[in-house]
């Protein structure tokens, strides 16, 4: 399958997505709707820009599905914003105010979907799919890292919260509210996910330096005790975040090159 062709395709949705449309535009969505001359200049750009970068000027059904499945996706999250506003409009407590991120990624999703769909629509390539899917889930190396991924991310963030949870039983409740919610577990994923990516390509020297600036954290003064628990708190759930990280991917690196 010719990827230049999803390429092409890709760089149509970002162009359209995130560089030409303005915060006007979005805000004129929000606002209006269907109803704005904005969202319909967006959809009609979706296909107009896939219809110049595939060159394939014959091919105008691509250009059609592409507006109007943009123009479904977008409608949907604009109704899923308002419900949101609406929603957080009843909440008092800034905490339990939703933000629309899942709304985001959700509507990005479809988006990819659907240019995937495109794609093997141009190249032909639909009856590809399941012995491709078949191949790589069966390929040791693909599965290897796949399995390796996904276990570091959820297992060992768990453990690690089970681990750490007496540990963060001594902070007081008002210590605990200075950090941002859910920021260790974010920190957590993506620092597990640097190491192993720094295994596999023989980064080692990284690794320290990765280690070297998580540690640069605030020691509190002698009398400062929740301070320090704090600190020892974090460096506890850090030393065993990396230590997991690294024992996972060298084995990793193990399997696969054997």
């Amino acid at each position: 399958m010719n990827i230049v062709i999803l390429i092409q395709l890709l760089l149509a949705h970002i162009l359209n997505d995130f560089v030409i449309q303005s915060n006007k535009w979005v805000n004129g969505k929000k606002t209006k709707g269907i109803n704005s001359r904005y969202f319909w200049i967006h959809i009609f750009l979706s296909g107009l820009l896939t219809y110049i970068f595939l060159m394939q000027w014959t091919a105008w059904l691509v250009p059609v599905f592409i507006i109007v499945t943009h123009g479904f996706i977008d409608f949907w999250k604009i109704n899923q914003e308002k419900k949101i506003e609406i929603f957080n409009a009843t909440q008092e407590n800034d905490a339990k105010k939703k933000t629309g991120k899942r709304q985001f990624f959700f509507d990005q999703l479809f988006h990819i979907i659907m240019i995937l769909i495109a794609w093997l629509y141009l190249t032909k390539g639909f009856k590809e799919v399941l012995p491709f899917l078949e191949s790589m889930l069966s390929e040791k190396n693909f599965i290897t890292i796949i399995t390796a991924t996904i276990f570091i991310i959820w297992p060992v963030g768990v453990a690690i919260g089970k681990i750490t949870e007496p540990f963060k039983n001594e902070l007081s409740s008002d210590e605990e509210n200075d950090s941002l919610t859910k920021a260790g577990k974010y920190i957590g994923i993506f620092e597990r996910l640097m190491v192993m990516i720094f295994i596999f390509t023989g980064q080692y020297e990284a690794i320290g330096f990765l280690i070297a600036a998580k540690s640069v954290l605030r020691i509190g003064k002698d009398d400062d005790k929740l301070a320090r628990k704090k600190t020892e708190y974090v460096l506890i759930g850090t030393l065993i975040s990396f230590t997991t990280a690294i024992v996972v991917g060298l084995l990793v690196k193990s399997i696969i090159s054997n």
